[in-house]
């Protein structure tokens, strides 16, 4: 049956009245609210309850608030920053089995332990003394003693660096293992995985272990070479999906070698051709790396271990030859201050308390100076009552919002007599701690909260003139590359630039 012209009509005309009514629109909108009304009421009730749970979890005041302001004024998007980045994992099961193995780890070498901080102590009482806090406080917190019998050499920039890494390497009798935040394909990684495929082939045990973020350029070609040499390796926090990483937030950034179970690299290089200052650099890297070799490799050792348990889910064989300490004859004494979410925020604590033991000089090395308030006001509190304190960071980080947040402490800190320098040949990547005249701290943790309260962090505090002056050397030559910031010129900078900065600086405990 074909429709017909009138038919047509009637239909249109019906229609026409029904849209005429206003009870058809009352009934849409009245539904429509409805369910805009059941969505806001179910949104407030969440965001009242995950307030709740930021405020019960997180620690420090600052990140708290910072966490509330994005929940509130970035709906739905600051809910999903929090749930990525902000929560603290190390009270769920996440980390539960790694805790456990740690302790079953240490449980093997606390004897060793007991006995090397006491006697240390008491060889040295003197030159120590003024650092006990800084010393007790690693020894009770994080079981990590003294030792002496170390012979520890700086190593300033990749040229230094990686010689010496290939050349220990190629020495390697038992084992080698490595822990890396950075490990990229390139003509650097090449040359060092070559050394480890041929140690794997001659019977060298060789483990692995990578930041699976910050290691994203470590290709699966050369993963595969290495398994097929025998090399273990693995990720210490796997990313299946890398843009939803709930475990971001907890990155390795150390980076550890230990050969032979008494030689440990460790510092701010990672393996990366860019940390070499070559033809081919399209940036000046400066940074800072310690080689040594004694008994206070063990700490290193029990570090990697545990990591490594928690990474693999297997608990290797552990024998004499991973903790062999026989026929070294250095002298100088060090500590290992060691960071994570599975620990004590043991680095920024034994930072704040090494700042306070100092009485003439602290020269501190940057790249990222975003301090938590205890670092802060230990700074400010010590340069005020006379001490030297100088700060030496880059001219130009590499994040806007980073350098902004950066740039927002600096006026307080002139304020409080603190000088502060700029590095301006390139970029600036390392990360020490000058109390002169006998305290050296050399290790991966940036100052910054990051570092100190969530990563995977090491620092080696070394207790010896030597390389208390050889660093001051270091440290002197670099602000002949530097330029002082001068208060008054400081505080003239445009309004609209200083507030941006301390806006910055709200989310600060984000960076």
């Amino acid at each position: 049956m074909k429709p017909s012209i009138g038919g047509f009509f009637c239909f249109l005309k019906d229609y026409l009245l029904i849209l005429k009514s206003k009870s058809y629109y009352e009934r849409i909108f009245r539904t429509t609210s409805l369910y805009s009304s059941g969505l806001e009421f179910l949104y407030f009730v969440g965001v009242i309850l995950l307030s709740a749970k930021i405020i019960t979890d997180t620690k420090t005041t600052s990140k708290t608030l910072a966490y509330l302001l994005l929940i509130i004024f970035l709906p739905f998007v600051g809910i999903l920053i929090y749930f990525f980045f902000g929560v603290n994992y190390r009270k769920n099961k996440f980390y539960d089995f790694k805790i456990e193995r740690n302790e079953t780890i240490y449980n093997e070498i606390q004897q060793f332990v007991q006995a090397s901080h006491h006697k240390v102590l008491a060889s040295h009482q003197e030159e120590l003394q003024k650092y006990f806090s800084t010393t007790s406080f690693l020894f009770n917190a994080t079981n990590s003693p003294l030792t002496e019998q170390n012979s520890v050499e700086l190593l300033i920039n990749g040229e230094q660096k990686f010689p010496k890494v290939f050349e220990i390497l190629k020495s390697a009798k038992h084992h080698i293992h490595l822990e890396y935040y950075i490990f990229e394909d390139d003509y650097i990684a090449r040359e060092l995985c070559q050394i480890l495929i041929e140690k794997a082939k001659s019977g060298v045990m060789v483990r692995l272990l990578y930041d699976d973020l910050g290691s994203g350029k470590l290709t699966k070609t050369l993963k595969t070479e290495l398994k097929n040499a025998g090399v273990e390796l693995s990720p210490v926090n796997k990313i299946n999906f890398r843009l939803f990483a709930n475990r971001v937030n907890y990155r390795d950034h150390r980076k550890i070698i230990i050969v032979d179970a008494n030689k440990v690299f460790t510092g701010g290089i990672n393996v990366s051709q860019k940390y070499v200052n070559d033809n081919a650099s399209k940036m000046y890297w400066r940074d800072t790396h310690l080689y040594f070799k004694g008994t206070g490799a063990f700490y290193y050792q029990f570090l990697f271990l545990s990591n490594w348990v928690f990474s693999t889910k297997k608990i290797p064989q552990i024998d004499h030859s991973y903790f062999d300490y026989e026929n070294i004859d250095g002298k100088q004494v060090l500590q290992c201050a060691a960071s994570g979410p599975d620990t004590n925020p043991a680095i920024m604590m034994s930072t704040v308390s090494a700042i306070y033991s100092a009485k003439k000089r602290i020269f501190i090395t940057t790249p990222y100076f975003i301090p938590v308030e205890a670092v802060l006001q230990a700074i400010k509190q010590m340069s005020l009552s006379g001490t030297d304190v100088r700060l030496l960071v880059p001219e130009k980080g590499d994040s806007m919002l980073v350098n902004a947040a950066a740039y927002s402490h600096y006026e307080e800190l002139l304020e409080a007599g603190v000088k502060i320098y700029f590095y301006k040949k390139g970029f600036l990547h390392a990360k020490t701690i000058l109390i002169v005249d006998e305290l050296s701290i050399v290790g991966t943790a940036n100052m910054d909260v990051r570092s100190q309260e969530l990563n995977f962090e090491v620092n080696t505090l070394v207790y010896d003139k030597t390389i208390a002056n050889q660093l001051a050397d270091v440290f002197f030559e670099d602000l002949k590359s530097s330029e002082e910031i001068n208060l008054k010129h400081w505080k003239s900078r445009p309004k609209l630039k200083s507030f941006f900065e301390h806006l910055a600086r709200l989310f600060s405990p984000l960076l």
